[in-house]
């Protein structure tokens, strides 16, 4: 990949709505990936954390993933989630996968069994050979209970030709600047976190997967645009005006607080699959009167 080619903007890490009887909305799918579209993201994610993978069947991934290629028509990058934490079972998944539409994989790293780094690239390496698509590593220690460390990232990219980007959801600054100042011109890194994405930008990171862009896409994408730009006001004066509203939708988790900000502003339902719940009704009541003052 050259210099130019490399993935870059906002990418609206999508939801996966449910109705009330807990089955998969396509319909409120299609609004969504619509309302990501006409807000001016770059790219759009499925079946990542926000989307609830862990509970969907095999079926049902299968079903969004073609779902989400039929309403998106060709027009954005596509990516797909796909990890796990057993290696052997992961390659054997990607190679009954069906990834017509999607120009990318994002996995996310090994969770539970906590490999040290010589695994951690280990197991990238081997996702990375199989995949018919460049994969994206996801680099989430709150969830996966392991950092990947820069120096094994930088490795990853530098020495495995089809590890295209990092999704940094680390939250350690010093760290993903170390990646920003030694990885190669190839290689994207796209902030993991809506709340860091105007400074990661800032220092030079790609772009940011949102959580907040099923909701906020114009705003998400305003506030990478300006940074990359250079329209840093701009972006400033964006990135203060909506902290309250990212700050509430995490309160209470991901993606829960997102799920109610969209069933607020009337795209989806508000529900999830257990072990998630809808967020509490205070907590809905002040989203409710902050999404007020954004509109």
């Amino acid at each position: 990949m050259e210099n130019d080619k490399r993935l870059r903007g906002v990418g609206t890490a999508l939801v996966t709505p449910f109705t009330k009887k807990g089955d998969i909305d396509f319909e409120a799918l299609e609004r969504v990936v619509e309302f990501s579209i006409d807000g001016g993201v770059d790219f759009l994610v499925a079946l990542g954390t926000t989307g609830e993978s862990p509970t969907l069947s095999s079926e049902e991934k299968r079903e969004v993933c073609a779902a989400v290629a039929r309403f998106n028509r060709g027009r954005l990058p596509l990516v797909m989630g796909m990890g796990g934490n057993d290696t052997a079972s992961l390659l054997k998944q990607i190679g009954k996968t069906d990834f017509s539409g999607y120009s990318y994989i994002l996995s996310v790293a090994p969770y539970y069994n906590k490999p040290g780094q010589r695994g951690l690239y280990a197991h990238f390496k081997a996702v990375a050979e199989a995949s018919p698509v460049p994969v994206i590593v996801y680099n989430i220690p709150s969830r996966c209970g392991a950092n990947i460390e820069p120096e094994t990232i930088v490795k990853l990219a530098e020495s495995v030709p089809n590890i295209a980007a990092v999704k940094e959801a680390s939250g350690l600054i010093v760290k993903i600047s170390e990646i920003l100042r030694d990885r190669p011109a190839h290689f994207s890194v796209l902030s993991g976190d809506d709340s860091l994405t105007l400074p990661l930008v800032a220092m030079g990171a790609d772009g940011v997967i949102s959580t907040a862009a099923n909701l906020l896409p114009k705003e998400m994408a305003q506030i990478v645009r300006g940074v990359q730009e250079g329209n840093l006001a701009m972006a400033q004066q964006l990135h203060y005006r909506i902290s309250e509203i990212l700050k509430l939708f995490f309160e209470q988790g991901n993606p829960p607080g997102i799920k109610a900000g969209l069933h607020i502003r009337g795209l989806c339902e508000n529900v999830l699959r257990l072990p998630l719940v809808p967020v509490t009704r205070n907590l809905y009541g002040r989203m409710e009167a902050e999404l007020a003052k954004l509109s």
